[in-house]
Order: structure tokens, then sequence, then C-alpha cells
């Protein structure tokens, strides 16, 4: 990817190696005290839900039809963040450097993965089909329940989009979670995940036509990253390590999970398809500092260092709001055109966010990144709101 040109604001910039630089906030030209009180809220904001996440999951998704887990999930650590302005560090609170589980952030790294596929031309168009890319896929079962007579009738092989409305949907409608996808992945049918308070049409209302209806949906995420596995033919997981986490210096302690059941034989070996977040376990457990390089990768369109690791072009698409969701952009970057989504901050800047609350607040007119877990997400503007008049009070 060195072959796309850098952007501008990434000439002469400082990008951090394996150990951050850090600066005293005044050093940086910014009121201490008030970002203090940014920290304070911060911290007086944290999530009230239990610690204890496989509680936590019992008690919200696991209430769905089907919510049983199937994948790892751990206890949190403590309400934690850090900000960095300028690509260098000048507050941290809590336990950056714990690795914690960060639900639908997740997303933004499949998001990237797909991405990258784009630049490559493994994909030719954000508009193609999803159905011209991925074949018949076979289930790794080595120990199969019963006989093939049992199995009579049944296939052999999962199809994901050959119903007559799978066939009509594009990675841009499944990047932007209005596909309507319909159908059962790793044993969760999609209408089961955030179903309707209307058991009477689960699984038989009409679909909408993809692009014009939003619906935050895991299954229909899962399936996104089933098909990327495809594309790529390797563990998503190396994908990102190769191309993305390892270029911008992310540590060695992260790992991104799928379930225990979502394997595929693929090129006649066993392989893991991962999830797109932690809704049923699973999904990217990572720490602070590492989410905050990936914020900085953002921030700067792709672009780390003299490498363009992610095409400045992707990052526009994924910032471009979705017409059915004007907060939304690829998944899971929130957008602030309109300053709905977080009204103390520049319609310019974005958000990375995840169940928890799990949060990447991304400002590239004031050159922040921040990094927030585990905080109340009502309360996040709040923290904006104090952050920005720290920054601004010189």
């Amino acid at each position: 990817m060195d072959n796309i040109s850098a952007p501008s604001r990434s000439q002469g910039r400082y990008f951090p190696d394996a150990v951050w630089q850090r600066k005293t906030p005044a050093a940086a030209g910014i009121d201490a005290t008030r970002l203090r009180a940014a920290i304070d809220h911060a911290i007086a904001a944290e999530m009230k839900n239990p610690r204890d996440l496989a509680l936590n999951h019992y008690q919200t998704f696991g209430r769905e039809p089907f919510g049983y887990a199937i994948g790892p999930i751990k206890e949190r650590g403590d309400q934690t963040g850090l900000v960095v302005h300028k690509g260098q560090i000048v507050a941290e609170w809590g336990e950056p450097e714990r690795v914690d589980m960060t639900h639908s952030i997740t997303k933004c790294m499949l998001t990237s993965v797909v991405g990258i596929a784009i630049d490559r031309g493994l994909i030719r168009s954000v508009d193609d089909t999803v159905r011209e890319y991925v074949p018949p896929i076979q289930i790794y079962q080595p120990t199969p329940d019963g006989n093939k007579s049992d199995r009579m009738g049944g296939s052999d092989l999962l199809y994901l989009f050959e119903t007559p409305h799978n066939r009509t949907i594009t990675w841009n409608h499944m990047l932007r979670q209005v596909s309507d996808w319909e159908g059962t992945l790793w044993g969760k049918p999609d209408w089961a995940d955030r179903p309707s308070a209307n058991a009477a049409e689960w699984g038989t209302r009409p679909r909408h036509k993809p692009g014009t209806a939003y619906q935050y949906n895991d299954v229909r995420t899962n399936a996104l990253a089933l098909s990327a596995l495809n594309v790529w033919r390797r563990p998503l997981p190396q994908v990102l390590k190769e191309n993305v986490l390892d270029p911008i210096g992310a540590s060695n302690t992260w790992r991104w999970f799928g379930y225990e059941n979502s394997w595929i034989v693929l090129d006649g070996l066993p392989v893991q398809s991962v999830t797109g977040g932690g809704h049923w376990g699973g999904g990217l457990f990572i720490n602070a500092y590492d989410m905050a390089r990936f914020g900085y990768l953002a921030l700067n369109r792709g672009r780390w260092k003299d490498h363009q690791l992610i095409s400045e072009q992707w990052f526009e698409k994924a910032l471009t709001p979705t017409s059915v969701e004007p907060d939304y952009g690829f998944m899971n970057f929130y957008v602030n055109k309109d300053r709905r989504f977080m009204p103390s901050a520049p319609a310019s800047a974005f958000g990375l966010q995840g169940n928890g609350t799990n949060f990447v607040y991304v400002d590239p007119e004031n050159d922040l990144v921040a990094v927030l877990r585990w905080i109340d997400r009502p309360q996040i503007d709040g923290f904006v709101n104090r952050l920005l008049e720290a920054v601004h009070a010189s």
C-alpha cells in the first residue's frame, strides 16, 4: 500500500514507536485543571453493570432467544482511559495495560480487513454482491453426531447468500448494517439478536430491501466476518496483525476470538471464523494503548509514518453517513456530521464504539484521540465537552 500518496496532515507528524512519548498537559498547551475535571467525570460515570461480564451477559443479551454464550467472556477491569494529543500521551488513568473485551469496536477491525481486501483488489467494489465472492462452505465437524443417514435431505454445505433476498446484498449493505440478511449462523438465527417484541413475526416478517432499513445485528456481522475469511483464505486475526496492528506498534497481547462452533474447513485445514463483537462472547480482547494506536491510525486516515496501511479513500467511505442511519458509517464508525451523536464535538470528529461502553474518540480538528473504557454511554459527550474545554483554555 506504500504507493498511495500520504495525506498532507501526516507529513512531519509524530507517530509513536514501541514506547509512547508522554507530555505533561502544560507542555502540550492543555489546561491541567480542566483536563483533570474531564478525567474525574469519566471515572464518576463508570458503568454500574456487573464487572463479571458473564453474569452481565445473562442479565442482558443472554435473555434473548438462543442467547447462551458460545465464545470466551472475561471479567472487566477498572474504569480506564487515556488522552493522546498530537500522538503523545497527556493523560492516562485506570488500567490501560489490561487486556479486556472491547465488544463491538471489534467491528472496526472487521471493516479494516474488508477495506484492505478492497484496496488490494481481492474485492473489486464495495457495491459488488457478496454472493460473487463466497463459495459453499464446509463446516468443520471433527466428530459429527449420528451418521449420514440421519442427515439425509439436508445440505452438507453452508450457503450464506443463496436465498432470493440474500443474493441481492452487497458488501456496502453488510458494512452499514442495512442488509437485512436472513439465515442462521453458528446456531443463532438472525431474528434472535435483539428480537422484536412481537414474537409472532420472528422469522416470518417480510424482508426489507437491502439499503432501506438499518438494524444493528451481530448475526449479520458474523456473516460478514465469515465472508471476509473466504475472500482472504486466511484467518482474519493474522490479516489484522500483519497489515494493521504490527505496523502501528501494537503490543502482542491482543487476541481476536471466534466461537467454540465457528470453525470451517478452508483449503483442507480447520480455520476459526472470528466474531464482530462480544454479543455471545468472543471478539477483540485488547488494551487501551493498542486501542489508542488504532484511533490514531484512523485520525491519520490509514497512514502510519511513511506507510499507507489502509487507503484514505476507504476511511472516507467508512466515515460517510448511512442514508437511513445518519450517525453510522461503516461498522463501527459513528459519525458526527450533524453533531447529533456528540453535540460538544466538531462535526469532523467521530467515535469507535462498543458495548461496555468501550469508546475511542477521534478528533482530527483538535489532533486528539481519547480512549474510554467502561463509561456510561450518555456521559461520553460530557467527557468530550470537558476535554475540549481543557484543550481550548490556553
